[in-house]
């Protein structure tokens, strides 16, 4: 682990002439795409690209293909210092910081990449277009970066099936790595969008995982109905107040589709609402 500050490179041509060199003498690299204000969980994916290729870049990029008109761009919390500081701890090599300008220099985008299926339930129903935005900006940053091991955190696991089947589908010379979620220490999922808790809301959060482990509990027990488990997990946070329920899904872990009957890998789902924060949620079972 390196623990000093990585190169700052704010331009595409600079960093694909980098990469090049490093991958022509033999180096493996490791990739690990944000949209910044990093945290523990972010810096797990960084450490594990660490132990695993010899040289890591991270991308710090606020996308806004991703957020729909009345969502948090402008407000999405931003500290490139302390971004910096965590990268440099964590094993990071190159920090690829583009401006939007540079990553969409003609300002319109013509080009979008939707991935049909697994994007269209769950938060692709509850933010139309979120998930083509994220694939067409993952497809421009493989594009950019080349032969790597890029690294996702299950917390996004939705997010993490869309970018395994845009990659495969567009045979990106990338391995799609998936890494455990970090939690806190009283379960809540760690996330850049927690900054926008109260306090009171904060006590609160961690409700959703709660209710993902009664779901848990109820597919240990024998439980089968789809419908009975999603009840369950309803039910743990309808007993919290300050959380208002967006969804709650048990699904098929691969297709992410809902079963008539429960069997095989599944994944318990969550998005839940507290004041302006919107945070998900996830854990698997085995029925």
């Amino acid at each position: 682990m390196k623990d000093r500050p990585p190169m700052l490179v704010a331009g595409i041509g600079e960093l694909r002439t980098t990469l090049d060199f490093e991958r022509s003498v033999g180096r493996s690299v490791g990739f690990v795409p944000t949209m910044g204000f990093l945290h523990d969980g972010h810096a797990s994916l960084m450490r594990r690209a660490a132990e695993e290729t010899d040289v890591v870049v991270a991308s710090i990029f606020v996308n806004p293909l991703q957020f729909g008109p009345s969502e948090d761009l402008a407000s999405y919390p931003r500290d490139l210092a302390r971004d910096v500081e965590i990268a440099a701890g964590a094993g990071v090599d190159l920090l690829f910081v583009p401006g939007v300008e540079e990553m969409y220099p003609a300002g319109r985008v013509l080009t979008n990449v939707r991935v049909a299926g697994v994007s269209e339930t769950l938060d692709g129903a509850s933010r139309p277009g979120h998930f083509d935005g994220v694939a067409t900006v993952v497809a421009k940053l493989f594009a950019i970066v080349g032969p790597a091991r890029a690294y996702f955190g299950e917390k996004d696991f939705q997010q993490l099936a869309v970018v395994r089947r845009m990659a495969a589908d567009l045979s990106f010379p990338v391995t799609v790595v998936g890494c455990p979620t970090v939690r806190e220490p009283d379960g809540l999922a760690m996330s850049s969008r927690n900054s926008y808790l109260s306090a009171e809301e904060r006590a609160a959060a961690p409700v959703v995982h709660r209710a993902l482990q009664a779901g848990v509990q109820a597919v240990e027990a024998g439980e089968r109905d789809p419908a009975a488990v999603r009840a369950a997990m309803e039910a743990v946070v309808a007993g919290e107040p300050l959380g208002r329920l967006d969804y709650m899904a048990v699904v098929d872990a691969e297709s992410l589709a809902v079963p008539d009957v429960l069997s095989g890998n599944l994944r318990l789902l969550a998005a839940v609402r507290f004041g302006r924060a919107r945070l998900i949620d996830n854990v698997g079972v085995t029925a």
